[in-house]
């Protein structure tokens, strides 16, 4: 699996957990299942970040 594939699949995974959170607070859902997305989307970013700069270390090597 090459790096661009992996911080596609990052983001991507960033970007629908924001959107279940997101979603899950427009339709007046359970205030604590919206806490646990964003605190699953906060880590997913810093997940998403590490590749991104592992990437670009990498590369620059």
């Amino acid at each position: 699996m090459s790096s661009n594939t992996l911080v596609l699949i990052a983001c991507l995974a960033v970007a629908v957990v924001l959107f279940l959170g997101l979603a899950n607070m427009m339709r007046g859902g359970s205030a604590s299942v919206s806490q646990r997305l964003m605190r699953l989307r906060v880590l997913l970013q810093f997940i998403a970040i590490v590749f991104i700069m592992g990437v670009v270390w990498w590369r620059s090597a």
